[in-house]
């Protein structure tokens, strides 16, 4: 019922404040506002997909007048519109192959047997697969893996005990929150990363290189996936179970029937590991071969469109992928992108932005420090209900005038919100890894809100330091 009458109240809102008489601040404001309504009620309440809403600045700005049609379009085919594209068809390859179970195989048998380090072993390979492919394809790729260990435990000599039940709840716990917090350690891990860049790059010619991100994305990671480890394992959901050799005999026949490394999984690894080290050489290539122009997009398409052309040779025929592979690719996340990046430009080019910063200028009592604070728990505690990709769309252009109105850098209050949008450890509906590992069985909602609380506030705390000392240092 919510949802069908949001269906209904977005574009009549949208209406109302077209026809009512008083204008907000002048005409253009007012139009932008109106249609501002009607895609943040429906982005909220996804009463249609949320790449659906991100259609409405194509089809409806340049009938009021707001943008023309090529300025609009142009939002769609933003360069960073294309590195995600790139990211993801490596991503495709990637699952296509199978290569992305042998790396998280590979990981989870190098950590140990026992209960913890197996834990572990699965909380590293969620996160570093979540840096290149999507958080849930990762955990679907890691969830049955995860149950077969499970199984092991259901069927040994003393049942399922309350320890063999403690370490089912933070395993699955580990593989979600491992995966929401993985894809920040990269731009295309998770796409509010890409959405913010995005934003940055349009509208204030900010640029933001892979490298750069990675040298504080990683740390964060690094740092949240100890303390999920903490959290989780030792504190909330401790199991005093022993070693476990059975489980390392499982990895091991998994990766078994694997076989041997394949061409095409040969191919797609060498595409993959230059890609990245382009990404993180890319500014000093550019200083070596100064004809080259290397972006993080150019990069990122060079591989793609290498998994669709070169040729595979001894015995395998074809290429990696073929165009029929991308029916899989997230289109829609693709549109919301540009979505987005179309209504922070309205937003900009009506002086909505620079309207709020003059409002928060006028506030001489406010402060940066408090400020921050506070819209970084707002976030984190909102992307509990609300998708975090449409959540940092709406706030984008609103913290940068924020950000502009107290003089401060806008990336000082960019960056920490759009970290906090991935650190929703509360709720089952809050990410689609949370939903996957609640859907197991093992799992009830007061225990993942138990983990999740102490989670939030630990996560504010440390964005509230990235904001202080990190983001100066490092941009």
């Amino acid at each position: 019922m919510m949802k069908k009458l949001a269906l209904l109240a977005g574009p009549l809102i949208c209406v109302v404040l077209l026809l009512q008489p008083y204008q907000i601040i002048n005409p253009e404001v007012h139009k932008v506002v109106a249609v501002a309504f009607w895609i943040i009620l429906w982005w909220i309440s996804e009463c249609v997909s949320i790449s659906v809403t991100a259609l409405i600045p194509l089809v409806f700005f340049p009938l009021f007048g707001i943008m023309d049609l090529n300025a609009v379009t142009a939002k769609y085919g933003s360069p960073i519109v294309f590195l995600f594209f790139g990211g993801f068809v490596m991503a495709l390859a990637l699952e296509k192959v199978g290569l992305h179970k042998r790396i998280a195989l590979n990981i989870v048998r190098l950590t140990g047997t026992t209960p913890n380090k197996v834990i572990l072993g699965f909380m590293l390979a969620t996160a570093f697969l979540s840096m290149w492919i999507s958080n849930t394809a990762t955990t679907v790729v890691m969830l049955p893996i995860a149950l077969s260990v499970i199984d092991l435990l259901h069927n040994d000599a003393d049942g399922f005990t309350k320890n063999d039940t403690y370490f089912s709840i933070a395993l699955m716990l580990g593989i979600a929150y491992s995966a929401n917090v993985g894809g920040v350690a990269t731009i295309i891990g998770t796409p509010p990363n890409t959405v913010m860049v995005g934003f940055l790059e349009e509208q204030h010619k900010l640029n933001i290189s892979f490298f750069k991100w990675m040298t504080m994305g990683v740390p964060f990671s690094l740092l949240m996936l100890a303390l999920v480890y903490f959290v989780v394992v030792k504190w909330m959901f401790p199991n005093r179970l022993g070693d476990n050799k059975e489980t390392y005999t499982l990895i091991c026949s998994q990766l078994d029937a694997l076989g041997k490394i394949t061409n095409r999984e040969k191919r797609v690894l060498v595409i993959f590991s230059l890609a990245i080290l382009l990404w993180v050489f890319r500014s000093s290539i550019n200083v070596w071969i100064p004809s080259l122009q290397l972006t993080d997009t150019s990069i990122s398409l060079l591989a793609a469109f290498s998994l669709f052309t070169l040729p595979l040779w001894h015995g395998s025929k074809g290429f990696v992928l073929e165009w029929k592979d991308t029916q899989k690719l997230p289109w829609g996340i693709l549109i919301l992108f540009g979505g987005g990046l179309a209504l922070a430009g309205a937003m900009a080019d009506s002086g909505i932005v620079r309207l709020i910063g003059e409002a928060v200028e006028s506030q001489h009592t406010w402060s940066l420090f408090w400020v921050g604070a506070f819209l970084i728990a707002v976030l984190l505690f909102m992307t509990e209900l609300i998708s975090n990709v449409a959540l940092v769309s709406i706030f984008c252009p609103v913290i940068a005038g924020i950000a502009l109105g107290l003089d401060a850098n806008l990336l000082t209050l960019l960056i920490p919100i759009t970290m906090a949008s991935s650190c929703a450890f509360m709720l089952p509906m809050a990410t689609p890894p949370n939903a996957i590992v609640f859907a197991s069985g093992y799992l009830e909602v007061k225990q993942m809100i138990r983990a999740g609380i102490v989670l939030n506030i630990f996560s504010i705390i440390i964005l509230i330091l990235v904001m202080q000392f990190a983001v100066a240092n490092i941009f």
